[in-house]
């Protein structure tokens, strides 16, 4: 069975340079089983009223972002799609309504990640969007369906950050009590299994919105915990923050 990852992203320019962060993706990019292929959930897609997944047989390199270097629009992942798998998955998962998309491509939350985890770009990439006008539930359970995949081969991975506050970014600091504090908060829920705390987190932690004032950088956690199957192991890695308060905690499941 197919390991799913949840990967803290930060800002797009970790990608270009050599630092901790990129160097763990690589080094878990060299222990993972070749997949099939890889659905990514990046926090960085929402299609509000609907659920899409990309399908078309070579996906562009979106550059989502501003006021970067020229050197970060100039890089591209060419990774191919898989039109046949996202049809299998709109087909098979009738009940999320998974319509096909054949305009968006790659965004940032997943090829800045997959340029270090796979750098051949020669697995196929498909991307699942974020309906951002489904309630907590909605994602995890979409998950949960989801995570059949991963017994055909299918890398899920999830792409965002556990706390995302771009407002409160402190460079060269260190990180914030409130960031510390919400990061530890999911971490020991997730330590715990308790999948409904962090479904409803929005509600029952005080810290949410400071963490997160907008939602889309956290759904993606709630798929991938929604992945967790008896036999996972879990483990963490770069679990420090960029910036003062973003959290880049990620975490593995996998049955090793």
């Amino acid at each position: 069975m197919m390991p799913a990852i949840f990967i803290g992203h930060g800002n797009p320019m970790l990608a270009m340079s050599d630092n901790p962060y990129s160097r763990a993706w690589r080094k878990l990019g060299e222990s993972l089983p070749r997949p099939r292929a890889i659905l990514s959930i990046s926090a960085h897609w929402t299609t509000p009223g609907a659920v899409a997944v990309t399908a078309m047989a070579q996906p562009r390199t979106i550059h989502d972002f501003g006021g970067f270097p020229k050197r970060l629009y100039e890089q591209q992942y060419t990774a191919p799609g898989d039109p046949d798998l996202a049809l299998e998955i709109s087909r098979d998962m009738a009940s999320a309504h998974i319509k096909l998309d054949h305009d968006w491509g790659l965004d940032h939350g997943s090829w800045t990640v997959l340029m270090h985890l796979f750098p051949k770009a020669d697995i196929p990439v498909l991307q699942l969007s974020l309906d951002i006008d489904q309630d907590p539930q909605f994602h995890f359970d979409l998950g949960r369906t989801l995570s059949s995949l991963r017994e055909k081969g299918i890398l899920i991975l999830g792409s965002g950050n556990m706390t995302h506050n771009l407002s409160q970014l402190s460079p060269g600091e260190r990180p914030t009590k409130w960031a510390l504090s919400f990061d530890e908060d999911l971490k020991q829920a997730i330590d715990a299994e308790e999948d409904q705390k962090l479904v409803h987190c929005k509600e029952e932690n005080a810290l949410y919105t400071m963490a997160h004032p907008s939602d889309e950088h956290y759904l993606p956690l709630l798929y991938l915990i929604a992945q967790r199957k008896t036999g996972d192991t879990l483990r963490y890695f770069n679990a420090d923050f960029d910036l003062s308060t973003i959290s880049m905690r990620s975490f593995i499941l996998s049955t090793k």
